[in-house]
């Protein structure tokens, strides 16, 4: 299936708020983070679609400027050798100290458990119904999220100079 294929059965579904960027060497589509439980529900579940795998989760940081981040999913489908790439956007702080959060998907692909855990501990990214949400890669007292462009890195940890 095409990606414009693709574009064709979810705007259908969901509307046309989804916005679709092509200039890329990947396209991918933009959704609202109030829709991406449904979208991936039906992205997985749709027996023309099938996309059985998460292949990554990641989030970016876009800097103080834009006071904006993005989380977004490979997911492809192995049966029908098609790929798609979704992305949200979503306020760096939605108030004064409060995270950024978006709706957890590792209830419809178990690897998002990890990849989920990941961009949190990096990034700082809440996953709302996540089942475990906490530090993978750095230890649990680790302060701070060292990908986020506010990142502030500490002179020491347990008496090592980390500068």
């Amino acid at each position: 299936m095409t990606f414009s294929e693709i574009t064709d059965l979810l705007t259908a579904q969901f509307g046309p708020d989804i916005q679709i960027t092509t200039q890329n060497l990947q396209p991918y589509l933009t959704v609202k983070t109030s829709q991406l439980v449904d979208i991936c529900q039906f992205l997985r579940d749709d027996e023309r679609l099938f996309f059985d795998l998460l292949a990554c989760v990641t989030a970016i940081d876009n800097g103080l400027e834009t006071n904006t981040m993005d989380v977004i999913y490979n997911l492809t489908s192995i049966p029908y050798e098609h790929n798609l790439m979704l992305k949200v956007m979503v306020p760096r702080n939605a108030g004064a100290r409060q995270w950024p959060s978006v709706p957890s998907v590792a209830h419809i692909w178990r690897t998002a458990d990890w990849h989920e855990r990941e961009a949190f501990d990096l990034v700082g990214i809440q996953f709302e119904g996540h089942p475990d949400l906490r530090r993978i890669l750095l230890p649990t007292d680790w302060v701070g999220h060292p990908l986020r462009t506010d990142y502030q890195e500490e002179e020491q940890y347990h008496g090592i100079k980390t500068k």
